[in-house]
């Protein structure tokens, strides 16, 4: 039997998720691998979600921006966002490193404050994405154990 490709557990993952979250995320995977050639994708289908984090290598720590999917919301995580500065306030949460926005559909990451602050994480990063590298993604980890996929 031929092993998965990334590629098709990805689209296996997503089967588990409400039609609706679906359709938000592929069309911001879309935009993100629009706005981020030669990223390397990093998946994780843990216990709370399914996340896909993007940097320019395999190494977690190395990773600039997520998609972070649950049963009733997307956000895209700004994983070095405590450190942005966000003129418009459109990042949330109080941690000491990580920040999100809700994507409440995908034309949001097309958004000017949004693509500032992309921007802006970009040229924070300590590594950047080489837009002419491959695109190409890696599942992570899979949990053994997760939260229902479906509100």
């Amino acid at each position: 039997m031929k092993e998965l490709t990334p590629a098709r557990q990805w689209e296996g993952f997503l089967r588990r998720f409400d039609p609706k979250i679906v359709s938000v995320v592929k069309g911001s995977l879309t935009r993100m691998r629009k706005r981020l050639p030669g990223a390397v994708e990093l998946v994780y289908d843990n216990y709370n979600a399914l996340v896909i984090g993007f940097g320019p290598t395999e190494r977690a720590s190395d990773a600039i921006f997520s998609l972070a999917i649950y049963p009733k919301w997307v956000n895209l995580f700004f994983l070095k966002g405590a450190k942005l500065k966000d003129p418009n306030k459109l990042l949330k949460g109080g941690g000491a490193v990580v920040r999100h926005v809700l994507l409440s559909e995908p034309k949001l990451i097309d958004d000017p404050g949004i693509r500032d602050l992309m921007d802006r994480a970009l040229a924070q990063a300590a590594k950047g994405i080489v837009s002419k590298a491959s695109r190409r993604m890696v599942i992570k980890s899979i949990s053994e154990k997760q939260r229902p996929r479906r509100a």
